[in-house]
């Protein structure tokens, strides 16, 4: 008798909670902390109390991985469940959350496969979800293993950010830098490849976004078949919408999700910022 498998994952996901509740998905949540109060994500505030707070801070919220103690909680009570465990989280050059994990699963009285993503969001969420769907229909561990290797090269995943204030705060990058984004109202867009940002084109306006996205979109989709599309944005619900509507004039394809981003994501971001994500095969 094969093992059942069950997906873990951390609330970056940015996957809504109904459909974590459909597979069965457990989500070990991260923290953050404004003003020397401490949030855990996804439970205690929602994305938009949080930029309310955050708009209102004199400093810029800090976000903390789970402990490693966490993780090792949730793989043994899988394992005494029976479990084999998949846990697949956000890039490990964004966050340790993936340490903590690694460190969890090699103490853990279960199997456990941990799997960086190499995303964040709603590319996470389509690692996530094929997972969870594969497990469902009876694959073994190292089948969803593979499997998440084909969907991982298949995903693209852009970030456009309208001030660049949070990336400075954060460290991302420096203040002349930052300086001279605004002077030009320049609005970067950044790739995230092998789990590192990677500045790829600068806009001057919302409609050259939204072109840019489509375009590149629309480039890999030449000949292939568009299996999912996510936008998670970050108070820029407008933005997104906007690309929603110019993806179903170029392509047809009107299943794209539009989800408000976890403030785990926004703190690196800022307000107004979008993730655009899809997955093409």
């Amino acid at each position: 008798m094969m093992n059942k498998i069950k997906i873990v994952t951390d609330s970056t996901v940015d996957l809504p909670d109904e459909i974590l509740k459909k597979y069965g998905i457990e989500v070990v949540p991260l923290t953050f902390t404004i003003d020397g109060t401490m949030y855990t994500d996804r439970v205690d505030l929602s994305p938009g109390e949080f930029m309310e707070k955050m708009r209102a801070s004199s400093e810029l919220p800090k976000s903390s991985q789970p402990a490693v103690g966490q993780f090792l909680e949730v793989y043994n009570r899988l394992g005494q469940e029976g479990y084999d465990i998949i846990s697949i989280h956000m890039a490990s050059q964004l966050s340790g959350t993936i340490h903590s994990a690694e460190q969890a699963a090699a103490m853990a009285n279960a199997n456990v496969t941990v799997i960086d993503s190499q995303f964040i969001s709603l590319a996470l969420g389509f690692q996530v979800l094929e997972a969870a769907k594969q497990a469902a229909e009876g694959e073994s561990v190292a089948e969803i293993v593979q499997r998440l290797e084909e969907v991982r090269q298949n995903t693209r995943l852009y970030v456009t950010v309208d001030t660049l204030e949070n990336l400075v705060k954060g460290g991302r990058i420096g203040r002349g830098k930052a300086l001279i984004g605004s002077l030009l109202n320049i609005k970067p867009i950044a790739a995230l490849v092998d789990g590192i940002y990677t500045p790829v084109a600068k806009a001057r306006s919302y409609s050259q976004i939204v072109k840019y996205l489509t375009e590149r979109l629309m480039e890999d989709a030449a000949g292939k078949t568009i299996r999912a599309i996510g936008i998670a944005h970050a108070d820029a619900y407008s933005l997104a919408e906007r690309l929603r509507q110019s993806i179903i004039e170029a392509t047809g394809y009107e299943q794209t999700d539009i989800v408000y981003t976890t403030p785990i994501v926004s703190i690196h971001t800022g307000p107004g910022a979008i993730g655009f994500m899809y997955l093409i095969e």
